[in-house]
């Protein structure tokens, strides 16, 4: 290595105990507990017609990925400063891994889901994270997404951080561990989640309708069900913007 070639730093990306993420250089370096997850998104990205990050090379529990061009599509509880054209550009691409051949994997069961959600609003209610109402309001909206649906190509985790652009184009998706079969709108609700005034870019981008009242249900979900998790990993739910505000808006 010579002199141009020296990393300054390592930058830690995501770290909790279920797994940590490090950039060294333009390489990431993922680090999970689970071997699973890391077959998962290895076949997903390998599956996916649509920019993946490229695998550098593999020894478990490490997974060596090249950083994608570009830069992510926004942040949650920030401004976006992305184009219309841009955030079309990602339902365009969320449309065309949808129409993909299905992942051999299945994904959650409506069960599981529904009795996770049981479980979570039982523990914001009796914990006092959050008042009554608020829970059971948006308990009541997230009804509309326990319903059955036509499985999917789903990327499971679709955070607008994880979509990556260049302009108005799409350079690579990244974070496919939670990839499966599963709910078409799930993944439309996650990369609009407390960004609902991009909803009709990526819908154009999409090209189809959806029922907009799941969308919001689904919202309701993964913000009650979220809370508990990034609490005890050191996250805030409650920074402006983020999945407390998502839940207020539904009041």
């Amino acid at each position: 290595m010579n002199e141009a070639e020296k990393i300054d730093e390592v930058e830690v990306v995501v770290a909790h105990n279920e797994r940590t993420t490090l950039r060294v250089g333009d390489v990431f370096l993922k680090v999970d507990a689970v071997q699973e997850r890391l077959d998962v998104e290895v076949e997903a990205m390998a599956m996916a017609p649509i920019p993946t990050p490229r695998v550098l090379w593999r020894k478990p529990p490490v997974l060596a990925l090249a950083a994608v061009p570009g830069t992510a599509l926004g942040r949650l509880g920030e401004p976006s400063t992305a184009s219309p054209a841009a955030w079309a550009a990602a339902g365009a691409a969320v449309r065309k891994l949808h129409d993909a051949p299905l992942p051999p994997w299945p994904g959650r069961s409506l069960d599981d889901i529904a009795a996770g959600l049981d479980v979570e609003c039982e523990w914001l209610i009796t914990s006092s994270v959050l008042p009554a109402e608020l829970v059971t309001r948006n308990r009541e909206v997230a009804e509309a997404a326990l319903r059955s649906w036509t499985p999917v190509f789903t990327h499971g985790d679709l955070q607008i951080t994880h979509v990556f652009v260049d302009g108005d184009e799409i350079t690579g998706v990244i974070d496919w561990s939670e990839a499966s079969q599963g709910d078409a709108l799930f993944d439309l609700a996650i990369l609009t989640l407390g960004h609902e005034e991009r909803l009709d870019d990526v819908l154009a981008g999409y090209g189809t309708d959806v029922d907009l009242d799941v969308i919001r249900a689904w919202w309701s979900l993964r913000s009650l069900t979220a809370i508990r998790w990034l609490t005890e990993h050191g996250f805030d739910p409650s920074s402006p913007g983020c999945e407390v505000d998502v839940l207020r808006a539904r009041m």
